[in-house]
């Protein structure tokens, strides 16, 4: 009996430390951040895995103002995401902060693409923090649509000084061994 449970618990630290491994290995000990905005929950699932995967930590942007069914109406001109999306200069703002940001190397930021490219709202988030030395990784999620311009709104919205990724579309139940594949081949 002693033995068995000898193996159990053998087996059990083993592949404790298996797993322990291959997060390091994905992101090379770096410390990770998953940020997201979500409307609908789609982005927060994709997040919530990415998370898991990097063995990050999760924050999620809240506006200050949530958005109601009628605000995200891109069909509308007058909907609240449709001014603020034809606004380049709109800046949503955000409800609390990341108060511990100095603490990751790595910020993976998602979003679900609006208009061929993030909502404004993610330029408030990476406008409000110093991403300096940091490696800033957008990921977003859409029914069909590409990154777009992300990338081309977003950059300025950091420092020289951030190391940058270019923008990656998932689809929201995305598998663990697909973002494990990508956050591998970002190098980080």
């Amino acid at each position: 009996m002693k033995k068995i449970l000898l193996a159990l618990c053998l087996l059990t630290i083993s592949v404790a430390a298996t797993c322990q491994t291959k997060t390091e290995n994905v992101m090379n000990n770096k410390k990770a951040l998953v940020a997201y905005f979500s409307c609908t929950g789609n982005t927060r699932q994709l997040a919530k895995t990415l998370a898991e995967t990097v063995n990050g930590d999760l924050y999620e942007i809240t506006p200050e103002q949530p958005y109601t069914e009628a605000d995200l109406n891109w069909q509308d001109k007058t909907s609240r995401s449709t001014i603020e999306m034809n606004n380049k200069a709109s800046r949503p703002a955000i409800k609390g902060k990341c108060e511990n940001m100095k603490n990751y190397d790595v910020v993976f930021v998602g979003f679900p693409i609006w208009w061929y490219q993030a909502p404004t709202i993610i330029n408030t988030f990476l406008e409000s923090y110093d991403f300096s030395g940091k490696i800033v990784v957008p990921f977003c999620t859409s029914g069909s649509s590409a990154p777009g311009n992300t990338d081309k709104y977003l950059h300025p919205s950091c420092s020289k000084e951030t190391s940058w990724r270019p923008a990656k579309r998932f689809e929201p139940n995305a598998k663990a061994s697909a973002l494990e594949s990508w956050v591998k081949g970002l190098k980080l």
